[in-house]
């Protein structure tokens, strides 16, 4: 919690058909329509369409970067961490186009392979049918891949030299409690949309492709965006009631993304250029401790007022923030680039609510994902001076925790997640 200042269907094949090519047959029939003639929409420059945000409508699946990452933050998550269950190679990579052909399908508001009736009754349907009727909501699904995949599988899949360095293990901080049940995974889909139901049936088909090459490792379920990538918008408020993410790194600023966000070329292998990587931290807050602090105290331990956002001293939420001025272990002090370097993130956080512990408290919190060029050079400084010292932490504890290389985005229908990482298979 860092204060930084589709495709249109085609034809169907037959059930005769379909019954021998199966679910990996139903890829190659949408390639297929798609060089018949149906367009899949293409993000082209910094991949962000604000025009889109509030309606509704599909975002474009190809582009240089990957959806779902500077695209405008929908209202709803879906994720989730995902361990490799096959040691055969060729298995793994044909689940990723599967995986690539059912995304491109779903993004734009269409079912899964021939759908969710209408196929042989003997066999299950290609899509499960939940997501019927209902709009593409802004549906974005972004892969990453885990250092326990290249860990696990470097030699098996042929990935020995392919791990890049920046795809480190982050350290233990100070005040870590984490569950290993749910931290780490050898790859990870982040879904976003605006309806809940739509990523849920994300998820929930993608595992099913999936099933017997990968399985869920754990996933989280979030609402009420933390985090914004339009600056224009108003400033989304976390749990504790502040608002979280000003001058957070916008889609609409290409300079910033390119010195903080993108991957750049010869920064690592060739397959992650144009990438980014990805943390993502289980937070849990002290919900009923918090709502017993004084709200000077509260105002105290962020470093803004809690009706407007302004920093300390100042009048509106965007005024430059007089760090002095604040507490020495104000959050936002403590998270702020003047005093790390420099390090700015791009967030897209999310709060959950998961329920109460057994023991009457509420099971809530933030769950926290930024994107960085370089995990060493963005989130484990600035994570490290927050641990040392932050006031925050007594409110607060890190429960779970991952990092993945996500790669850069699909170019075409001829293209697919993971493409130049297994070039072999290119």
């Amino acid at each position: 919690m860092t204060d930084t200042t589709q495709t249109a269907t085609g034809s169907s094949p037959s059930p005769s058909r379909r019954s021998l090519i199966g679910w990996g047959g139903a890829g190659l029939a949408l390639g297929a329509a798609a060089a018949g003639g149906a367009v899949a929409m293409t993000r082209t420059g910094n991949d962000v369409d604000p025009a889109g945000a509030e309606t509704g409508a599909a975002v474009a699946f190809h582009g240089t970067h990957q959806a779902g990452i500077a695209t405008p933050v929908q209202d709803r998550l879906h994720f989730a961490a995902f361990d490799v269950k096959t040691d055969d190679r060729a298995e793994f990579v044909q689940m990723l186009k599967d995986w690539t052909a059912a995304a491109r399908r779903m993004t734009g508001g269409h079912a899964v392979g021939e759908g969710a009736y209408g196929g042989l009754a003997e066999a299950p349907p290609d899509d499960t049918g939940e997501a019927l009727g209902l709009k593409p909501s802004r549906l974005t699904l972004t892969i990453g891949f885990g250092p326990s995949l290249f860990d696990k599988y470097g030699e098996k899949f042929e990935l020995a030299d392919q791990r890049p360095e920046a795809l480190v293990e982050l350290p233990k901080f100070p005040g870590d409690n984490l569950e290993q049940a749910r931290s780490n995974g050898d790859l990870c889909i982040q879904a976003c949309a605006d309806d809940p139901q739509v990523n849920v049936h994300a998820i929930r088909n993608l595992a099913r492709i999936g099933f017997g090459k990968v399985a869920i490792r754990w996933s989280q379920l979030g609402f009420g965006k933390t985090s914004s990538t339009t600056p224009d918008a108003q400033t989304p408020r976390n749990l504790m009631g502040f608002k979280d993410g000003t001058r957070n790194i916008a889609g609409t600023e290409p300079d910033r993304l390119k010195k903080f966000v993108w991957v750049g070329e010869g920064e690592g292998p060739a397959w992650m250029t144009g990438g980014s990587y990805l943390v993502a931290r289980r937070i849990r807050m002290n919900i009923e401790t918090w709502d017993r602090t004084s709200l000077q105290e509260q105002e105290d331990v962020f470093g803004r007022d809690k009706g407007e956002g302004a920093p300390v001293g100042k009048a509106k939420e965007r005024d430059e923030p007089f760090l002095k001025a604040m507490k020495p272990d104000a959050h936002v002090r403590l998270a702020h680039p003047d005093s790390n370097d420099g390090v700015t993130l791009l967030r897209r956080g999310y709060s959950f609510t998961d329920g109460t512990d057994g023991l009457g408290r509420l099971e809530a919190g933030l769950f926290f994902l930024a994107y960085q060029r370089d995990v060493r050079k963005g989130f484990i400084p600035v994570q490290r001076s927050l641990a040392r010292s932050d006031a925050l932490n007594e409110y607060i504890q890190h429960v779970s925790s991952a990092v993945f290389a996500v790669p850069p985005g699909v170019l075409d229908k001829d293209d697919w997640w993971g493409r130049a990482l297994f070039s072999k298979e290119a």
